[in-house]
């Protein structure tokens, strides 16, 4: 029997590995692989191996997040034009292989990406002499136009101003190797962003990450040399492939990728950090193995249920993770909308006859109520480090924020909108150029986005977490936090001012109008969701020990003028409100449970339980908008709640397998395919399911199915791990580190 089809322990992390028997019909049916800030769509079609190439940051003149290329490898004569076929995702190391026999020809091909250095490596082993294949592949040989809702993928959107291109990468033969890179032009949607939002005066001033920008690579291999140009059609995408062609027959051969973007108007710098990489990386794997045994080691979740939809949705978990882990170290944020793994459009949706670049939503956009989802499972799982990407993208734009808003009123504090460019400032179609003349120009003229900026909060509450959790030195990051409460405080006594004589309303406190509950509940008055946020972050800043006495005062005073939460009456019970009051609902969100999470003021053990749980069963908005799709957080809310069956059950549906080849490949739900902000969700409802912490209480299956048996490792703050094993309804075994910390303990199944 072959040693893959031997059943592991039910607990163990080989039965999560991905194994297919049969080629890929496209790109779709893809397989994600990765490590560093890399990330790869390998399959096999018709017998040949592609790999779309992804990375973090390599973000174009219209700010579309473009793939890095295609790559096409071929091997003669072909063991995979044979019957046996099998690729594996191995994610216990972190890696693919794919082994095909065709006759006595077998073959093995291992696709890793070397997790300290941006290096892709494709090692070929065969039991007989073939001739190797490497082609790269673009669709960007040439200038393409965008039109209509393929604007989509960049800045501009549906209100392009002119002529929007995706301009030509210049691709050649260098020596034995295919060099291919994509430079910036001199103008990009910055400028245009810039002038559009009044701010030309402050342009020197302001963070631009699009200027002088140069990313792509180098493809080499072992005895290989140029072999000619072809051209192809994939899909409805016209491109033309450069091919390197093995010397003379092997048994062995490695080709290797390497990427790096620079920040550089000299094409010759960028090319000299290519050389620097390629003479510092090597073919030895053994230190990324160890950085992903590590990572699986860090934190995990195993569940085993006779249930098997219960089964493969838990492994899913596993799944999304490992696509999280791809962009440990990208110097941007994992994209809701995708990630590094996004494929051909029309296999999405079958009107978008685009290329493989297309993403909906933006490249270089931010979307906050998307991206917080994709990063708080992150402290549960002691991904700390993995977190700092995004906590470092509001910090460099700290200064922009702060600039447009005192351009803007006069005041100080960062205005962080939702929709938000990498350069800080709105995106600019839904900052609208159809305003009317006298709107005032701080504001998005947008009916979804105006008056959303509390976004940030949820970031900043993350940053603290961090520190809670692991330890981590947030020094850096106060002045961020800090600047993002002063907007709220100063921004809403600056509008009771235009209104009246008074800053504060009778009760001391300030006038949250108008406000947003989320894309939800507009032109808000106090929402509910802005009130949690301020209330628990001010807490929370106030404790923290680098704090000057005059900055803590600040703070507490602050926090005084914190208006109440609102309350309303469904069928007799009272309930969370979204907002004292509200004009109109234009999405589907329920931020009156915001409070439950992520703001954790009602929960298990604390006061208010039963309003907490009316507002999830009574409120009829809360009702009408449940789903488990996408970006919903109704599994969440049931898990805080302590409410096991609806938890179990929600949290199973949103990570049952996505329907793709790939089971963790969602969507495009609300969003995009792979939707990210899907599978972050799904993570934390799980781990909610299973633990949740209370300033130093430690609930532990708070609301677990006792049916479900589950071997898991979680992080609760403190610097604390706990790792368990429920079998037959029993807690069999329990390791909390520090052992002092198993006094916080409290265990809920019964």
């Amino acid at each position: 029997m072959p040693l893959w089809l031997i059943t592991p322990n039910v607990f163990s992390q080989e039965k999560d590995n991905v194994v297919w028997s049969s080629q890929s019909n496209n790109s779709a049916e893809s397989m994600p692989v990765g490590g560093g800030d890399i990330g790869l769509n390998l399959w096999v079609e018709k017998g040949e191996v592609y790999l779309y190439l992804s990375k973090s940051g390599t973000f174009d003149e219209n700010n579309t997040l473009l793939k890095v290329g295609r790559v096409k490898l071929n091997l003669s004569p072909n063991p995979f034009e044979g019957k046996t076929f099998k690729q594996e995702l191995v994610l216990k190391d972190g890696y693919a292989q794919i082994l095909g026999s065709n006759g006595r020809l077998n073959a093995k091909i291992k696709v890793w990406v070397d997790v300290f250095n941006p290096v892709i490596h494709l090692d070929v082993k065969s039991n007989h002499k073939v001739i190797t294949e490497a082609s790269y592949e673009s669709w960007r040989f040439e200038d393409h136009i965008s039109k209509g809702k393929e604007n989509n993928q960049n800045s501009y959107k549906w209100a392009p101003q002119g002529v929007v291109k995706t301009l030509k990468d210049e691709i050649a033969f260098k020596g034995n190797s295919v060099q291919f890179y994509h430079q910036n032009k001199p103008e990009t949607v910055f400028d245009i962003t810039v002038k559009q939002q009044g701010l030309v005066e402050n342009k020197a001033d302001l963070f631009n990450p699009l200027k002088n920008l140069i990313f792509g690579g180098s493809m080499q291999g072992n005895n290989m040399v140029p072999a000619g140009n072809y051209t192809g059609i994939y899909l409805n995408t016209p491109f033309q492939g450069w091919k390197l062609k093995s010397k003379a027959p092997s048994r062995l051969n490695q080709i290797t990728i390497t990427l790096t973007t620079s920040k550089t108007a000299a094409v010759s710098d960028w090319e000299k950090s290519i050389e620097l990489i390629k003479n510092k990386a090597n073919n030895n794997q053994k230190a990324s193995i160890k950085w992903w045994n590590d990572y699986w080691n860090k934190s995990f979740i195993y569940v085993n249920s006779k249930d098997e939809s219960v089964n493969q949705s838990t492994k899913n978990y596993q799944l999304f993770r490992y696509m999280l882990g791809c962009n440990a170290f990208g110097k941007y944020p994992t994209k809701f909308n995708g990630g590094l793994f996004t494929f051909d459009p029309q296999l999405t949706d079958t009107t978008l006859k685009y290329t493989p670049d297309f993403r909906n939503w933006g490249g270089g956009t931010h979307t906050a109520q998307n991206q917080r989802l994709v990063y708080w499972p992150m402290l549960k799982s002691g991904d700390f480090d993995q977190m700092e990407p995004q906590f470092d993208f509001y910090l460099n734009l700290l200064k922009n924020a702060e600039i447009r808003t005192e351009a803007a009123w006069n005041h100080k504090g960062a205005s962080f909108t939702e929709q938000l460019e990498n350069f800080g400032l709105p995106n600019p179609a839904e900052y609208g150029w159809k305003r009317p003349a006298d709107f005032n120009k701080g504001m998005e003229y947008n009916a979804w986005l105006e008056y959303e900026w509390d976004t940030v909060l949820e970031f900043c509450m993350m940053i603290l977490e961090t520190e809670r959790y692991g330890g981590k030195n947030i020094k850096k990051y106060l002045p961020l936090i800090e600047s993002s409460l002063t907007f709220f405080k100063e921004h809403y006594a600056y509008l009771a001012k235009q209104r009246g004589a008074k800053a504060l309303d009778a009760d001391g406190h300030l006038v949250l109008y108008p406000g947003s509950g989320a894309e939800t509940y507009k032109m808000a008055y106090n929402s509910t969701s802005t009130i949690a946020a301020l209330k628990t972050v001010l807490e929370r800043l106030i404790e923290q020990p680098s704090l000057s006495e005059i900055q803590k005062t600040e703070w507490v005073n602050m926090l005084k003028t914190i208006p109440p939460i609102s309350f309303r009456q469904f069928e007799g019970h009272t309930t969370i409100s979204p907002a004292k009051l509200w004009e109109r609902i234009n999405n589907t969100e329920s931020p009156q449970l915001y409070p439950v999470y992520p703001w954790g003021i009602y929960g298990i053990g604390k006061p208010g339980l039963d309003t907490a749980i009316n507002t999830f069963k009574y409120d009829t908005d809360v009702l009408k908008f449940r789903s488990y799709m996408g970006w919903k957080q109704d599994n969440i809310f049931a898990a805080r709640l302590g409410l096991t069956n609806e938890a179990a059950k929600l949290t199973t549906a949103k990570l049952k397998d996505s329907g793709r080849r790939f089971p963790a490949f969602w969507g495009p739900g609300f969003d995009w395919t792979p939707d990210h902000n899907w599978g972050g969700s799904g993570m934390i409802g799980l781990q909610e399911m299973l633990m949740q912490a209370d300033g130093k209480k430690i609930y532990l299956f708070p609301a677990w199915p006792k049916e479900w048996d589950v071997h898991f490792k979680l992080h609760a703050p403190y610097r604390t791990t706990v790792e368990g094993t429920l079998k037959g309804g029993k807690l069999t075994d329990l390791k909390v580190l520090p052992e002092g910390r198993k006094a916080d303990i409290k265990i809920m199944i019964e």
